[in-house]
């Protein structure tokens, strides 16, 4: 029906960033979850996986590496390889339930070439739930080395057992490391949209 009732003339091209009135309800949202950020903070892409491959063509360069706590959601790989980086994967264990593996371990993975650490929180697959200790570790290593911090976090919903999910935006101090990266996708089961932002 609002298909039939669309009067517009002209579909015109909306604002790069995608459209105000969205970005405007975005930030509402994220009110709700304690993330104060503006509309200007907000880039809509068509998915979360455009807004992952524009946080990695944006921080990164080819030839640069980017490390990934592992087991990780495939697709990562994918968008490496279109933005000619270098996974780095880190093996989490399913002993202790897939947590952040020890920071020791990032380090070691550490090289000249390294620009970036992807999370995925709750994680895919495991459904693993950072905690906010884990995320201030991951913080300090982010200022240590200078590195971007993209924060996938799509499941922020999807918390059971009456844990709470914590947000890389929530901590200070990252504001030149940190890339949120969100999606209509799981929130609303609806993929099809192709709506996603970082």
């Amino acid at each position: 029906r609002a298909v039939r009732n669309f009067d517009q003339k002209v579909v015109e091209y909306s604002h790069s960033a995608g459209i105000l009135s969205y970005r405007k309800k975005l930030v509402e949202y994220y009110k709700r979850y304690e993330i104060n950020i503006t509309a200007d903070d907000i880039i809509i892409g068509a998915g979360g996986s455009e807004a992952i491959l524009f946080a990695m063509n944006s921080c990164m360069d080819p030839g640069d590496e980017i490390i990934i706590p592992e087991p990780f959601y495939a697709n990562y790989n994918g968008f490496a390889v279109n933005a000619g980086i270098k996974v780095v994967p880190i093996p989490s264990q399913i002993e202790d339930g897939f947590a952040l593996p020890p920071i020791s371990e990032f380090e070691k993975a550490i090289t000249p070439k390294t620009k970036a650490i992807i999370i995925c929180n709750p994680n895919n697959p495991t459904g693993y739930l950072y905690s906010q200790s884990e995320l201030e570790t991951l913080k300090e290593i982010v200022l240590k080395y200078d590195l971007f911090l993209f924060a996938d976090e799509v499941y922020r919903e999807f918390c059971y057992d009456g844990k709470k999910h914590f947000s890389v935006m929530h901590m200070s101090g990252l504001d030149e490391n940190i890339v949120l990266i969100d999606s209509v996708s799981k929130r609303y089961s609806a993929c099809g949209f192709r709506i996603g932002c970082l």
